[in-house]
């Protein structure tokens, strides 16, 4: 045993990691990835790309403590979808194609097959999001992280054409709002989340409450966050939308008027959309007020798009053709003087 495994680092463990991501690295090629596994750098070829003035759009993210489920469950394989998930679809907001992601994983033990399993879940997420999975970087802490305890962030970049760059300036008063429904939670609001479910209340993860129709605690919780870009892209390409927002931490109070200028106002019907269990479940657990679930949670939609009146069923009819679900949740007017960026009818 050399003195580094002595101090608690196994260099072999990860070269076992490499060999078997080795697939589902390469199952996430795509035009313009460049080199392969295990060189010191990544490398993606823009020239390929049919862009004339291109403007790269770079999104990093983490999973929050959404991680600590996935850890007492012992179950690795989709949190990576989270994480390529928060990348690309801040992305995507800007109007960007997301072109390749590169992930982080620090962990008190290299264990290649817990590894290789993280890594299979940003694999799946970068197929869905058309991202080339071009590297990363395992560290082995044992003294920052206890053997079965790891963090995972990511880093993506994608491209657009400079024309095409969505901004705050794009969406005008008139435009209709279009939202796409979340799976659930997505990776926002993991603090609150286990405070009331776990400390209050003494839950376990495989607990399966009446209100969660049958799925367990720990099922609902680890639902994966919805990647939209398949179905988006498209209708930015088209010129059909004017503005997204990414409904993250924060929820729709925060995020949505990121979206547009100051001198606009969000008026949404809150009756327009459906709303996943896990929302109610955790507002009358917890005895949440109206103002917490807003200002914590997605509440149903993960993805809103400002599209101008006449471009509205052009996108809803290109959205039912990529099976693509949403809501026509409320418009955008003019802001009234000294009124919120965001009024919810209720």
């Amino acid at each position: 045993m050399s003195r580094y495994q002595e101090a608690g680092v196994d260099v072999n463990a990860g070269y076992e990691m490499v060999k078997k991501i080795k697939q589902d690295v390469a199952s996430t090629a795509r035009l313009g990835m460049l080199g392969s596994l295990g060189s010191f750098g990544g490398m993606f070829d823009l020239s390929v790309l049919d862009l004339k003035h291109p403007v790269l759009v770079s999104g990093t993210d983490g999973v929050g403590t959404k991680l600590m489920i996935a850890q007492a469950l012992d179950k690795h394989d989709t949190i990576g979808i989270d994480c390529v998930a928060m990348c690309v679809n801040d992305i995507l907001a800007q109007g960007a194609e997301p072109l390749y992601f590169l992930d982080y994983i620090a962990t008190g033990k290299n264990d290649p097959t817990k590894m290789a399993q993280i890594v299979s879940g940003v694999a799946e997420g970068c197929r869905q999001a058309g991202a080339a999975l071009i590297g990363g970087e395992t560290a082995e802490m044992p003294d920052m992280y206890a053997p079965t305890e790891y963090d995972l962030a990511g880093f993506a970049v994608g491209a657009v054409e400079k024309s095409k760059l969505l901004d705050e300036t794009h969406p005008k008063a008139g435009m209709k709002l279009i939202g796409l429904p979340s799976s659930g939670l997505h990776s926002n609001g993991f603090s609150l989340v286990r405070q009331i479910l776990f400390k209050d209340h003494q839950l376990d993860l495989d607990d399966r409450p009446a209100e969660l129709l049958g799925k367990s605690v720990g099922e609902v919780l680890l639902e994966p966050t919805r990647i939209y870009v398949k179905a988006v892209l498209p209708l930015i390409k088209q010129g059909l939308i004017s503005g997204v927002s990414h409904i993250t931490g924060g929820g729709l109070l925060e995020n949505l008027p990121r979206m547009f200028e100051d001198g606009l106002q969000a008026r949404l019907d809150y009756a327009s959309w459906d709303k996943p269990v896990i929302f109610g479940y955790l507002r009358d657990l917890g005895e949440l007020k109206q103002a917490d679930l807003l200002e914590t949670f997605n509440l149903g939609i993960g993805l809103v798009l400002a599209v101008a009146p006449q471009n509205v069923p052009a996108v809803k009819d290109l959205l039912q053709q990529a099976a693509e679900p949403f809501y026509e949740i409320g418009e955008l007017v003019k802001r009234p003087e000294n009124a919120a960026k965001i009024e919810i009818d209720f």
